[in-house]
């Protein structure tokens, strides 16, 4: 029985001390520790081709090795 009240004043106690700290701006709120630095903007990404069926000059290069070898085209 003992043990039940302890369990239920210590939960009272955290959810008290929660709100007091949310209402005062605790907790990662505005006015508590350092000011956050400005995020860079990331660079941009490259515009390479993400597979090879998707860069043009592989699919040229791929194309006049094929004639190359066949005498026509693919």
């Amino acid at each position: 029985m003992v043990f039940l009240v302890f369990l239920v004043v210590s939960i009272a106690v955290v959810v008290l001390v929660m709100r007091a700290a949310e209402r005062s701006g605790g907790a990662g709120g505005p006015g508590l520790g350092a000011p956050q630095a400005p995020r860079r903007p990331r660079p941009p990404r490259s515009t390479r081709p993400l597979a090879p069926d998707d860069d043009p000059d592989f699919l040229r290069e791929l194309e006049r090795r094929a004639k190359r070898d066949d005498g026509s085209p693919a």
